[in-house]
């Protein structure tokens, strides 16, 4: 990532796509202390200030300098949704029309919010709404943390003070996260940043549908906890589910989990498994889980799966769930199954969408569900109708 970002004297900055270090580089090459990056960091995101006017420990020059290169852009709130469980969601449109879904999911110690990292996915899981729903392009670090952001904001102006405000972030929105590397990883340094929302890396998880490279490298940057997006316990069937299996078979994606947490050996990754009727759920699939995760230290979190239009899906029945649960239990597994959060507002897992202008053209084309079947069909599964 650049320390120093380009200065383009026809058009402004804008400064929630800057990190503490890359601040404090853009202070210094206009001739300020870089102790002032720390400064607007905290204006910007923990008294949620965007008037430079206001900030009153800048001097007036400094503030007069930024107000002629430099502005503070969110996205616009079209919509906010709140579902019968205490689920909110927020479609937020972007700068060129695209659109973006931003879900909160409170429980009685934590508030966890996810959070998108890509207009779209370009990764088309046959499983994910996002998917079906085509690839624009990456978010910028100031949309990724204007999420985070604008859910801050809404929680503090609802409760009327900043007891109640976001505990947990999880990059499990719409996108891949390590397909938009340097973004997401400014992004998750304000999320951390002291001055900022001061969370701990235990409490920020990356999920990922396995992009070994990127996990490597991910590794050298940060150690915020990982989530590996898995679904299936081999080749075969992740080919279909997962299509980026292809390229990064599942021994290569368990060798990357396992060496993200290697200088940290009590913690475990979390593999995410959704139950699909049919597909994935039956008692071999649980043996084939336990020999492909083999001593990875891991906790199992089984996914419901959550409909929406035009899927080929259908959920595995609460009696199947359990007893896939169970198999993995008594092989000494630390499973959980996810409870269906948000479901009425479409904002639970797997059914993001937002309004995505399309550059694949995935979705006019339905290439997914036409792709699914015959493959499907040539390893002799039958799609429960």
């Amino acid at each position: 990532m650049t320390n120093v970002p380009e200065i383009n004297a026809l058009k402004k900055v804008n400064l929630f796509n800057y990190d503490e270090q890359r601040l404090s580089a853009f202070l210094t090459s206009i001739g300020e202390a870089s102790y002032r990056g720390r400064q607007i960091i905290q204006w910007l995101h923990q008294f949620g200030v965007t008037d430079f006017s206001a900030m009153t420990n800048l001097s007036l020059a400094l503030r007069q300098r930024l107000q002629s290169m430099a502005e503070c852009v969110l996205p616009e709130v079209v919509k906010q949704q709140h579902a019968q469980d205490g689920c909110q969601k927020w479609l937020l449109r972007l700068h060129d029309g695209n659109c973006i879904e931003t879900v909160l999911i409170p429980e009685d110690d934590r508030n966890t919010l996810c959070v998108s990292s890509q207009v779209g996915c370009s990764l088309n899981c046959s499983f994910c709404a996002t998917g079906h729903q085509g690839f624009n392009r990456n978010l910028t670090t100031a949309e990724i943390i204007a999420q985070l952001w604008i859910a801050v904001r809404s929680l503090s102006k609802r409760a009327g003070k900043h007891d109640r405000q976001i505990t947990n972030v999880v990059l499990m929105g719409m996108g891949e996260p390590l397909l938009n590397f340097d973004a997401v990883l400014a992004a998750v340094n304000i999320m951390q940043n002291d001055y900022a929302y001061g969370l701990s890396k235990y409490r920020i998880t990356l999920s990922t549908s396995g992009v070994v490279p990127a996990m490597y490298e991910w590794a050298k940057v940060s150690n915020i906890a990982l989530a590996i997006s898995l679904h299936a316990p081999n080749d075969a069937l992740r080919n279909v589910l997962v299509p980026i299996n292809k390229k990064y078979p599942l021994d290569e994606v368990i060798a990357a989990c396992k060496h993200y947490f290697r200088d940290e050996p009590r913690r475990k990754v979390t593999v995410e498994y959704v139950m699909l009727a049919g597909i994935n759920d039956s008692p071999l699939h649980a043996k084939q889980l336990i020999k492909v995760l083999g001593d990875l230290p891991c906790k199992i979190n089984l996914i419901p799966f959550n409909p929406f239009p035009q899927t080929l899906y259908r959920c595995s029945d609460a009696q199947t769930i359990a007893a896939f649960a169970m198999s993995l239990k008594k092989a000494g597994m630390l499973v959980t199954t996810r409870k269906t959060r948000g479901d009425d507002i479409a904002a639970a897992c797997g059914q993001l969408a937002g309004e995505v202008q399309d550059r694949t053209q995935r979705k006019a084309r339905r290439l997914i569900p036409l792709r699914v079947e015959q493959q499907l069909r040539e390893q002799k599964i039958q799609l429960s109708r």
